[in-house]
């Protein structure tokens, strides 16, 4: 498993599901039709979504290049 970084390439809007695909092991598609259909279950998904991609750091920022040198996955 991988941090959570919103990668540069291979995401659609924010990057949070292609952020989420690589840290669990599953393509970008599987994790982008689980969160298609969660949003027809009740639930602040949207918000959830929008809170993920401000937290989560883009790929190659200074916080995603602390992260990795604070685990050693360079």
């Amino acid at each position: 498993m991988s941090t959570l970084v919103r990668p540069t390439q291979g995401r659609m809007i924010g990057g949070v599901c292609a952020a989420l695909a690589n840290r669990f092991g599953t393509s970008a598609t599987t994790m982008r039709v689980i969160f298609l259909v969660s949003c027809l279950l009740p639930g602040p998904q949207f918000l959830l979504y929008i809170a993920l991609w401000a937290v989560f750091p883009a790929e190659g920022t200074a916080r995603a290049s602390a992260e990795k040198s604070a685990t050693g996955a360079w």
